[in-house]
């Protein structure tokens, strides 16, 4: 007899619920005690399942293992790339979510579900400025929202001859996207950056009069809310003029920053946000939510659509509901998850304001790490954050640098990267995880200080 059979009773759910909880608040609790980074091998974990069942204790216990191997990306230590807190409430909204297991890819089959996560979208679009008729869905991350609003701008309007162009320092998602939707890499253009590490608008439009002259049609500018390399924002509001004034289409990154948004700072700095034809955004990053979060957000609803609805005599029976969005027909997925649940829990639990200050923490963590580490005399600090990247290289070099990092990451309490700017091998850290706070970062910077 199964100790957990595939359709168990109120009691055994109750049961098996109660043992995972318990599994992963005791996870949480030891994270401060462990390293951030372990290696190790889970061989154990790559064995075929088995014909009898299983002991969920015993199973869990091996997943525990597994999780202390590799980089814990969920710890206070970690500062490198983006971090994602992984709220428990929103592993929470999906534990529920996927419980109730209902298909929102129509809005008449589940139309209280579906008006649950449109609310979210509307308030997004809200916070971003953009106008009546705007839309969007939740993916799993920024890659493939992403390709969603490169193909609503193809739609519109590309064709064979079609050129895009994005900044020096964009994600190469972006490229990625537009390789999928057919367009060669020699109709990608790169913008050079000013010597603040933006994108040049004056090279852009140079850039889109040309090849208007060689009879290629612009159709797509990509700007950066907060750049991966550098966490600097590219000036959006020039860059939206440009865009409207030529006719392309205006895309903005924020994946990382856009969520900054909430915060006074945050509106200054991504003044023309507005003029966006698309935005992306990671709430698996600056919302602080788990991995496989992502938001494509576009100025009308009616560009995805255009792009991504399908049929079949299968969907017929199927009736519209007015006022609400077929998910399935403004994206790639006909099945999808809801994926509202993991938004809408933690920001009606928690309430804006909790966000509002995390974010505004974070960027005094950022601020503070800056200002600490322009005091180290054998460091370079090469910008001035913007939002909570922070980079900086040893003066003696490459070589130097890189055994810096080395030394940083091999002690097991804190995880930086590395990246490439202005040509230069450059150490970086973002704090960003829900978990870190000024304990943290005053205890890395003392790291640094030792390890130069």
């Amino acid at each position: 007899m199964t100790e957990f059979p595939l359709e168990p009773d109120a009691e055994a759910i109750r049961e098996m619920g109660m043992r995972a909880i318990d599994f992963v608040a005791e996870q949480v609790e030891k994270w401060p005690r462990t390293p951030v980074w372990r290696p190790g091998a889970t061989n154990p974990l790559l064995a075929p399942p088995p014909e009898l069942p299983g002991e969920l204790d015993k199973l869990l216990s091996m997943v525990g293992d597994a999780a202390d191997r590799g980089l814990n990306t969920a710890s206070a230590g970690y500062l490198a790339y983006f971090p994602a807190g992984g709220l428990i409430s929103a592993a929470i909204g999906e534990m529920v979510a996927m419980s109730l297991n209902r298909f929102t890819g129509f809005a008449a089959l589940a139309p209280e579900l579906v008006a649950i996560e449109h609310s979210v979208i509307a308030w997004l679009c809200r916070l971003f400025g953009l106008p009546e008729g705007a839309g969007g869905l939740i993916t799993t991350g920024g890659s493939l929202a992403t390709l969603a609003a490169v193909v609503a701008a193809r739609e519109r309007g590309g064709g064979p001859d079609s050129v895009l162009y994005v900044g020096e320092y964009a994600h190469h998602c972006i490229a990625k996207a537009a390789r999928l939707c057919g367009l060669p890499d020699d109709r990608i253009r790169i913008v050079p950056s000013t010597a603040e590490l933006r994108m040049d608008a004056g090279r852009a439009a140079e850039m889109i009069a040309a090849d208007r002259a060689r009879g290629l049609r612009p159709f797509l500018l990509a700007a950066a809310a907060g750049s991966t390399s550098t966490g600097l924002i590219d000036p959006l509001d020039e860059l939206g003029e440009l865009a409207e004034r030529e006719g392309l289409w205006f895309h903005v990154d924020g994946a990382y920053g856009a969520p900054f948004q909430l915060t006074e700072r945050g509106r200054a700095l991504l003044t023309g946000i507005e003029r966006a034809d698309s935005i992306v955004l990671d709430p698996h990053k600056s919302l602080f939510l788990p991995y496989g979060t992502g938001v494509v957000l576009v100025r009308s609803e009616s560009a995805l659509r255009a792009a991504h609805s399908g049929d079949g005599s299968y969907l017929h029976d199927i009736e519209r509901c007015a006022g609400l969005p077929d998910y399935a027909d403004i994206g790639p997925e006909l099945s999808r998850e809801w994926r509202g649940l993991r938004l809408w829990l933690p920001l009606h639990l928690h309430g804006i304001g909790a966000f509002r200050r995390a974010l505004t923490e974070k960027l005094e963590l950022a601020e503070f790490a800056h200002r600490e580490l322009m005091r180290i005399p054998r460091l370079e600090v090469p910008w001035a954050p913007d939002l909570t990247v922070v980079g900086f290289r040893h003066r003696d070099g490459t070589a130097a640098s890189r055994q810096l990092l080395e030394r940083i990451n091999g002690a097991g309490r804190y995880f930086l990267s590395s990246t490439e700017v202005a040509g230069a091998y450059t150490v970086r850290m973002c704090p960003l995880s829900v978990r870190t706070h000024a304990e943290q970062m005053e205890e890395v910077i003392r790291a640094i200080a030792a390890a130069v």
